[in-house]
């Protein structure tokens, strides 16, 4: 097959890792075709609630680089969020105190403060953060690889060996279990709801006495209401009976949401590791094979740094 048809590239996934690593290798000149088992609209990462904030994602140190990076990233589409479907948001962390932001972030958030009693019951930080509509956002990404030339490809794919291309890039996710093989990858399933939204402007995340996850993130038209994380569990099916309880639950840290109208149940299968897995291997045929995958629930909040240096370890330039 000819080179130019063939491409340099070939990014398999088509979630927010995937789709922003495929941009910024388009848009360092490199020929990319981006293959995804579904639409944009259809992975996991369209369940996010995409609040910016590196939850459950380690190494850490790593991992507050590539936040610090995707922050900046985020800062700048906020410019434009109609289109890009990135918004700064302010609202409440709870269970959360300034000594544990410490100065990794606290520098790049000038609003940072102790929520007021008013804001929270409870320990919290105040903080104004990129909260995403990934129902706009998967979208923009797609168009701006197309933008930059790359080529989008609905298949399934058996195994990596597949991507016909000098250069290949593994944003699986969860589906990185099988085609590596990599046993280490694992699900953590979220459930979340989606209501009308009763008039809610600011996101609220907190966490009950027992572990229990309650958060509320205002989105167009709607609020996203959660979750769960629950590991090792494949069923994507929406549980009605959490569903209940997470109503009740964000019903008792804002009350207004007694009542609203529920519009939808969504699940995602967030592919969590241990540790990250960003690494390049030589294959036996001498290509190369870049791994950007196990991100958990923090996809989002990492996605361009990583992207970054996943496009450095692919061999692309720096733009």
């Amino acid at each position: 097959m000819d080179s130019d048809v063939r491409g340099d590239v070939v990014v398999v996934g088509g979630g927010v890792i995937g789709l922003t690593t495929a941009v910024v290798l388009a848009e360092r000149g490199r020929r990319v075709r981006l293959w995804s088992r579904e639409p944009v609209e259809r992975t996991t990462s369209a369940v996010a609630g995409a609040l910016w904030w590196p939850y459950r994602i380690r190494p850490v140190a790593a991992a507050r680089a590539w936040a610090l990076r995707s922050l900046q990233v985020y800062e700048e589409l906020a410019g434009r969020p109609g289109a890009t479907g990135v918004r700064m948001v302010e609202g409440v962390l709870g269970e959360t105190d300034l000594d544990e932001v410490g100065g990794w972030a606290a520098a790049r958030l000038p609003g940072l403060r102790a929520a007021t009693p008013d804001e929270y019951a409870g320990a919290g930080l105040w903080a104004r953060l990129p909260l995403l509509d990934m129902t706009a956002h998967l979208p923009w990404l797609r168009e701006r690889l197309r933008a930059a030339g790359g080529v989008l490809e609905e298949r399934e794919v058996a195994t990596l060996a597949e991507a016909d291309a000098p250069v290949v890039v593994n944003c699986t996710g969860l589906g990185a279990r099988t085609l590596v093989p990599d046993p280490a990858v694992r699900p953590v399933r979220g459930q979340l709801v989606v209501v009308e939204n009763p008039g809610i402007r600011t996101w609220t995340v907190s966490t009950g006495p027992g572990g229990e996850l309650a958060y509320v993130f205002p989105q167009p038209g709607r609020l996203l209401l959660g979750g769960t994380a629950e590991e090792d569990v494949w069923t994507a099916e929406p549980d009605p009976a959490v569903a209940e309880a997470i109503v009740r639950r964000c019903a008792a840290l804002r009350p207004e949401i007694a009542g609203a109208r529920v519009l939808a149940h969504r699940v995602g299968l967030r592919p969590a590791r241990d540790v990250v897995r960003l690494e390049r291997e030589t294959l036996p045929d001498g290509r190369l094979l870049v791994h950007n995958y196990g991100h958990g629930g923090a996809g989002v909040t990492v996605a361009w740094g990583c992207a970054e240096e996943a496009a450095g370890l692919a061999g692309a330039p720096s733009a």
